[in-house]
């Protein structure tokens, strides 16, 4: 197969992609999670899904297209004003950074390139019960970034980031249209049933109520009177108020009220995190059946000294406990001082399985595709990684790059190693694009899985050299880290291709990031990368706590909350950017 075709020549292929067309309009069809090749199926995607109808993108602008700049940070950029509690305002774009690290650009490729791929990275979504019982909330009197005064309004949150990609029209260079949206892991936050079920309808659409516990209302660390929370509607002069945070009536009612996402408008596909996997992110503790009934049941630890909060602290940084024998110890040493919450069975944590079929389920297909890349195969062979075809010359590949055997950061196993070695020897005449949600520099966890004990794992740097031997890939996109990263990666061999890490949308700046493939006609591929915010207003209202004003205070007081980073936005060269690479 040919490397070189535009998303506007594309014909109907092989595997039963439909290319829509009108007069003077173009639209290709994005990857639907088919099998690149029936026979490897079983380890990443079912063979029945090659006859799946395709799932489309939207109609391209009328021809010739035209970049699509509005709504994106090169347009506008949230900027803080003032000092101590800081409002946000309209702010200047950031422009595009031209990135040579691993080609020089010629001149005149802007008339020439074409379009090969366009597509939206999302990641670290983190959508959060905020009322959760087995919360981390009590290590902010050792670590005040520990909780984050907005935590309880992720759904709004990610719901403004889905209305802002609805409304691009077409990619910012190109004007191609986008193909799809990928999350890149965590995309819940503490592996809980009633996390995944709002993260999936915030995907694929519906109605949502943020709430656990109590029907009526919140019951947690921020009506808890305790002055190190933020107490937003009570009179209690906390440490945050101390600092700024306002006094809002209303906010906690406000905070679990029903809520709608229109559901992403293009298809969508879903990676792993280690919050999706492990109970708090980090705990392979889904067989330990007192944090379990914890997790269900009706008492809520909120307070600890600050020494017993950073030893916590410290096993959980440092691995030493990583199927949470020492935290459930540490939770019945602190039983009599627990709070009384109301039970509730949807909190429960989730397995991989169960993870994998509420993908599957009909009821979040939204647009598609049937298991947002995931399939039965995936379920009989146990594993969560999978390949799809996103253009006639662009395929990607999903990775499970979290440890089971416990700890926040990741490996992959052998398994999977060869399965990515073999996948992209058998596309060697497409483009690949990578995606997990664990960085190269974060995969040092190489801690057994339970259910393959005699399995290696393989740490980033492996995965680094694989990438490294085939000329046909072209990036690894990937989260965790919270911060937007560019990195470029050479080998000895000839072989290169770009890292791109993108910021959360839990921690300021919360942004997405738009991603586009060109040809350049002259022996360069150029991908370009362009940051986007929610569709919440840069400016808040404090007596706005409607959906959209709940928005766009969760981005105000994520840039606000105590010992949050001001550097996960990123220099320059990691935001807006043209990454140029020679053609493998």
């Amino acid at each position: 197969m040919s490397r070189t075709r535009s998303v506007a020549g594309s014909g109907q292929g092989i595997h039963r992609r439909s290319v829509l067309a009108a007069t003077g309009a173009v639209a290709l069809s994005a990857g639907v999670g088919y099998a690149l090749r029936p026979s490897d199926s079983q380890a990443a995607t079912a063979t029945e899904t090659t006859e799946a109808v395709a799932a489309s993108s939207r109609r391209a602008p009328a021809a010739p297209l035209a970049p699509y700049t509005k709504g994106t940070t090169l347009a506008s950029v949230a900027t803080p004003r003032g000092s101590g509690y800081r409002r946000l305002g309209d702010g200047p774009g950031w422009q595009r950074v031209v990135r040579s690290d691993l080609a020089a650009p010629k001149s005149g490729r802007a008339g020439r390139r074409t379009a090969l791929a366009a597509f939206v990275q999302l990641t670290d979504l983190h959508i959060i019960d905020a009322q959760h019982p087995l919360r981390l909330e009590y290590l902010r009197s050792a670590d005040v970034h520990a909780w984050r005064p907005h935590e309880a309004l992720t759904v709004q949150g990610a719901i403004a980031l889905v209305e802002r990609i609805n409304a691009l029209r077409g990619a910012p260079v190109t004007g191609a249209p986008l193909h799809f949206a990928m999350t890149t892991g965590d995309n819940t936050d503490n592996n809980a049933r009633s996390e995944l079920e709002w993260f999936l309808t915030v995907m694929s659409g519906g109605r949502i109520t943020p709430n656990s516990g109590d029907p009526r209302r919140y019951e947690g660390v921020q009506n808890s009177g305790l002055t190190q929370y933020w107490q937003p509607d009570a009179a209690v002069r906390d440490s945050d108020k101390q600092a700024g945070f306002p006094h809002l009536d209303g906010f906690l009612k406000a905070a679990i009220r029903e809520v709608r996402s229109p559901g992403l408008n293009l298809p969508w596909y879903s990676t792993v995190g280690n919050h999706d996997s492990l109970p708090m992110g980090c705990y392979a503790s889904h067989g330990d059946s007192y944090l379990t009934e914890l997790a269900v049941g009706g008492k809520k630890l909120m307070d600890v000294s600050a020494a017993e909060a950073q030893r916590l602290k410290t096993l959980i940084k440092n691995a030493r406990d990583p199927e949470g024998v020492r935290y459930e110890d540490f939770l019945k040493s602190h039983a009599r001082a627990m709070r009384s919450v109301t039970p509730d069975e949807s909190r429960a944590p989730f397995t991989p399985a169960e993870y994998l079929r509420a993908h599957l389920d009909p009821a979040y297909r939204g647009l598609g595709p049937a298991g947002h890349g995931y399939s039965s195969a995936n379920l009989d062979a146990g594993t969560q990684y999978y390949a799809f075809r996103i253009s006639d010359d662009v395929i990607g590949i999903s990775l499970d790059t979290t440890d089971a055997g416990g700890h926040y950061e990741g490996s992959l196993g052998t398994a999977q190693l060869k399965w990515l070695e073999r996948t992209l020897r058998e596309n060697k005449d497409s483009h690949a694009v990578i995606f997990s949600h664990h960085t190269s520099k974060t995969m040092t966890n190489t801690r057994p899985d339970p259910a393959r004990p005699q399995e290696r794992r393989h740490t980033g740097e492996e995965v680094l050299a694989l990438l490294g031997g085939h000329r046909n890939v072209l990036a690894w996109v990937n989260g965790h880290i919270h911060k937007n990263v560019i990195t470029p990666h050479a080998t000895s061999g000839g072989g290169s291709f770009w890292e791109i890490s993108t910021a959360s949308h839990v921690d300021y700046p919360q942004l997405a990031r738009v991603i586009e493939l060109t040809d350049n006609k002259d022996g360069t591929i150029s991908l370009f990368t362009t940051l986007v915010e929610s569709s919440a207003p840069h400016r808040t209202d404090f007596s706005d706590l409607s959906q959209t004003g709940l928005a766009a205070l969760y981005r105000e007081l994520s840039l606000n909350a105590p010992g949050a980073s001001t550097t996960l936005g990123g220099d320059p060269q990691d935001r807006n950017t043209e990454l140029v690479l020679k053609k493998g």
